[in-house]
C-alpha cells in the first residue's frame, strides 16, 4: 500500500480484537495477582492491547506518527490529573506528622459508632463534594480520615471506600462546581440548573437506596468489641501527637477554596503547605524523632529543629513516613506513603490513557460506536445505548470524560430525531459515564481513588452501592417511561418509541 492510500475501512470484529485480547490478559492478571495486578501486570497488558491496536492500524496503512500524535494528545490533556495525585500523596503525608489526620480519627472516635459509621461517612463526602464539586478532592481530604476511622473501629475497607466513594460520587454529581457537571449538558445541549434538576429523579432514589445498604451494613458488622478498645487507640494516638481542633483550620480551608472555584492543584498545593506549617509548629516531638529516625546525623540536618523539620517534612511529602507506636492497629493507620505512593497509579493512567489514545487514532472506537448506534430505535433502546456506550468507553479509554463527550456527541442527534429532550441525554450520561468510572481497575478515576485510599479496585468495587445503583436506575426509570421530557411537550410516550408517528 502506497503511503497516499486512504486507509483500510475497519470491521467490527478487527475494532474489538484489541478489547478482546485486553481484557483476557487483565482477565489472567486478577487470577494470577489477585489485587496486586495493578503494580505492574495491568500496565503491561494495556502495552500490549495498544501494541496490537497500532499493528492492526498500521495493516490499515496508518502510519506510527499519526498513533504517536494521538498519544502526546492525549497524555497532555492528563497532566492536570496527575499533578493532582501526587498532591494528594504529598498531602497524605504531611497531614499525618502534623497531626490532622489523627486529630481527625480521634474525633471520628468520640462522635461515629459502627453502627452508623458507613451512612454517616457517605453523608459527610456527600455534602463535601457537594459544596466543592470534587470527587477527588473530598476523597482525598475528608476521605483519607474516614477510612483511617473506620479501619480504627474495625470495618472492612470495602465497606469503608464504598461508603466514602458513594457519597463522593453523589455530590460530584449534582454540584454545578463540578467539572462533569457542566460537561454533561455542554455536549448534551441543554443548561445546567435543567441538567441537574432532571438528574434528582434517579440520583435522590440511588443515594437512598445506598444509604439503606451502608445502615443495614453496620448494623450487621463485627467492628470493635467495645469501646475500651477504641479508648485504648485514642490513647495511643495522643501519646504521639499533639491533638488539637485548631488543626482543622487546615483541611477546612483547602475546602473552602475548592468551594470558592480555585483550581484543585493549586488548592491541594496550599494544603500541602498547611500542613507542613502545622506540623512545624504543632508536633515539635514526633518532628525531631522522625528525623532522627528517617535521616538520621549524617546530613547534620537533626542539630537544629528547623533543619530537623525539613528532613521529616520533605520524606513525608515525598516517600515513607511510619510512625511506630506500641498497637499495631495504630501503626496501620499512622503509615504514608507521599508522593512516591502514587507513582504507581501515574503509572497505570499512562498505560491506560495510551490504549484508548490509539483505539481513536485506529478508528476503532468510531467503528464501535457506528455498530452501537445501528442497534437504537425506542427511548428504552437509546437510553441504553447511550448508557452501555457511557461504560464501556469508561472501559476502553479509561477516562470518564472520554465517556461522557464520545457517547455525548454520538448520541445527541439521534435524541433529537426521536423527540428527546437533550436533558434526558445529559442524565444518562452522568447516570452511566460519570459514576461507573471508579469502578473500573484501570480507569484513571479507579485508579486515583484506589491509589488515594490504599484499597485496591476490586476491593471496593462491590460495596460502591451508589455508583451501580445510579446506572440501573436510569433504565429502570427508562423503561416504565417515567418523567421522560420531549422537545414537543404534547408528544406521548408511544410517539417518543415510535417518532415515525408524530
Amino acid at each position: 500500500m502506497t503511503p497516499s492510500s486512504p486507509p483500510r475501512a475497519s470491521s467490527l470484529g478487527i475494532a474489538l480484537l484489541p478489547i478482546l485480547i485486553l481484557v483476557l490478559l487483565l482477565a489472567a492478571d486478577v487470577l494470577a495477582f489477585g489485587e496486586d495486578s495493578s503494580y505492574g501486570s495491568n500496565q503491561l497488558a494495556l502495552l500490549i492491547a495498544s501494541g496490537l491496536t497500532v499493528a492492526l492500524g498500521m495493516w490499515k496503512g496508518l502510519t506510527w506518527s499519526t498513533f504517536e500524535s494521538h498519544i502526546k494528545e492525549t497524555l497532555g490533556d492528563a497532566v492536570g490529573a496527575i499533578l493532582l495525585l501526587l498532591l494528594i500523596g504529598a498531602l497524605a503525608g504531611t497531614w499525618l506528622v502534623s497531626g490532622i489526620i489523627p486529630t481527625l480519627i480521634d474525633l471520628g472516635l468520640d462522635v461515629l459508632s459502627k453502627d452508623i459509621f458507613l451512612p454517616a461517612a457517605c453523608i459527610l463526602c456527600a455534602a463535601v463534594s457537594l459544596a466543592t464539586g470534587s470527587s477527588w478532592g473530598t476523597v482525598g481530604t475528608v476521605g483519607v480520615a474516614l477510612i483511617g476511622i473506620g479501619q480504627a473501629l474495625g470495618l472492612s475497607e470495602g465497606w469503608i471506600a464504598g461508603a466514602i466513594i458513594s457519597g463522593a460520587y453523589f455530590g460530584d454529581k449534582l454540584s454545578p462546581l463540578s467539572d462533569t457537571t457542566n460537561l454533561a449538558p455542554t455536549v448534551a445541549g441543554t443548561d445546567l440548573f435543567t441538567h441537574i434538576r432532571f438528574m434528582l429523579w434517579t440520583t435522590i432514589p440511588s443515594i437512598t437506596i445506598a444509604l439503606i445498604v451502608f445502615t443495614v451494613a453496620g448494623l450487621g458488622s463485627e467492628g470493635i468489641a467495645d469501646m475500651g478498645s477504641a479508648q485504648a487507640l485514642q490513647a495511643e494516638l495522643g501519646l504521639h501527637f499533639n491533638l488539637h481542633w485548631s488543626l482543622f483550620l487546615v483541611p477546612l480551608g483547602v475546602i473552602v477554596l475548592i468551594a470558592k472555584k480555585v483550581a484543585p492543584v493549586p488548592a491541594l498545593f496550599i494544603g500541602v503547605l498547611g500542613g507542613a506549617l502545622a506540623a512545624l509548629v504543632a508536633q515539635p516531638n514526633l518532628i525531631s524523632t522522625l528525623a532522627t529516625d528517617t535521616i538520621g546525623p549524617a546530613l547534620g540536618l537533626g542539630e537544629t529543629y528547623l533543619g530537623a523539620a525539613f528532613s521529616a517534612l520533605m520524606t513525608a511529602a515525598a516517600t515513607d513516613v511510619a510512625i511506630e507506636t506500641g498497637n499495631p492497629v495504630v501503626n496501620d493507620l499512622l503509615t504514608s506513603s507521599g508522593m512516591k505512593g502514587m507513582l504507581n497509579t501515574v503509572w497505570l493512567i499512562i498505560c491506560a490513557l495510551t490504549f484508548g489514545a490509539v483505539m481513536g487514532a485506529a478508528g476503532f472506537l468510531e467503528r464501535i460506536t457506528r455498530a452501537i448506534l445501528s442497534a437504537v430505535n425506542g427511548t428504552f433502546s437509546l437510553v441504553f445505548g447511550t448508557a452501555f456506550s457511557s461504560v464501556m468507553f469508561n472501559i476502553i479509554a479509561a477516562d470518564q470524560y472520554i465517556a461522557i463527550v464520545v457517547p455525548g456527541r454520538m448520541f445527541r442527534e439521534a435524541y433529537a430525531e426521536r423527540g428527546a429532550a437533550p436533558q434526558l441525554l445529559s442524565r444518562t450520561l452522568e447516570d452511566a459515564g460519570t459514576v461507573t468510572s471508579v469502578l473500573i481497575p484501570w480507569n484513571t478515576c479507579g485508579v486515583a481513588q484506589s491509589g488515594v485510599l490504599g484499597v485496591g479496585v476490586l476491593a471496593f468495587a462491590p460495596y460502591c452501592v451508589f455508583n451501580y445503583v445510579s446506572p440501573l436506575m436510569t433504565l429502570l426509570v427508562a423503561a416504565i417511561g417515567f418523567r421522560i421530557p420531549a422537545l414537543n411537550p404534547s408528544a406521548t410516550s408511544e410517539e417518543l418509541s415510535h417518532p415515525g408517528t408524530t
